[in-house]
């Protein structure tokens, strides 16, 4: 078990710095395919963020430092946002929580398939209420389905508010830390965090996510979103499959 742990680990690490992701839409699936209960695999999925989005964030901001302001103004309602996961925890089912994971992945396929990958400068929204709202509604669903909001996020700073595709995905591995850290604390209080998986799998992303920003740098920005909509569909198909042979 420790063994698989660190090699998804690894995966979701390179995985979150190539598409700038908590890497929870690839990990949960994963865990559940192993035998973990939905809140277990989210209490992984959201200890592992801590440590990717915090490495992955720093390695972003050395090549782009222009995008730290809207970051922090998101970030810090999706820190308030993600604070209330123990409470929709506590209300909802195991059940509901994996249908409401499997609609954001379908909505995220289709903004990004029906957006410009360049985004568009001159539209391009900063305004910080704005901003802000959207952080926070996003960091309190996303830490109650274990994925860190970049998922959701991306799309919307994309299809909405005008971002170009690779600054969004850097916005969102940095709004990741924010939200999971809050996750964490909330889980943590509420006694449903398991520290030795989500340790073991935290540090193997580390190593993944220096070589997946590392790509990202290489890669061009018409095939880096054939890359983000294969991603979506694959993890879309490992939720189905789960689902319907549970």
């Amino acid at each position: 078990m420790v063994l698989e742990l660190a090699i998804f680990g690894i995966l979701t690490g390179f995985i979150s710095g190539f598409f700038g992701v908590g890497g929870g839409m690839i990990l949960v699936p994963m865990l559940l395919n192993i035998g973990f209960l939905m809140k277990e695999a989210v209490a992984i999925s959201i200890m592992q963020m801590v440590f990717s989005s915090v490495y992955g964030t720093f390695l972003n901001y050395n090549q782009n430092k222009k995008l730290l302001k809207d970051g922090l103004i998101i970030g810090f309602g999706g820190f308030a946002g993600g604070f209330q996961s123990s409470f929709i925890h506590s209300m909802v089912s195991n059940q509901f929580l994996e249908y409401l994971f499997l609609f954001i992945i379908i909505f995220s396929i289709y903004r990004i398939s029906a957006s410009s990958p360049l985004g568009n400068e001159a539209q391009k929204s900063h305004n910080k209420a704005l901003l802000f709202l959207v952080g926070f509604i996003i960091g309190a669903i996303a830490m109650s389905i274990g994925i860190g909001g970049s998922a959701m996020l991306t799309p919307i700073l994309v299809g909405y508010l005008f971002y170009n595709l690779k600054d969004a995905s850097s916005l969102g591995l940095f709004f990741v830390i924010f939200s999971s850290i809050a996750g964490f604390i909330s889980l943590a209080f509420a006694g449903e965090m398991l520290y030795n998986e989500g340790f073991i799998v935290g540090i193997g992303s580390l190593i993944g996510v220096y070589f997946g920003i590392k790509m990202k740098g290489i890669v061009h920005i018409n095939n880096y979103k054939r890359y983000l909509l294969a991603l979506n569909s694959l993890i879309l198909l490992m939720m189905l499959y789960k689902m319907f042979n549970h």
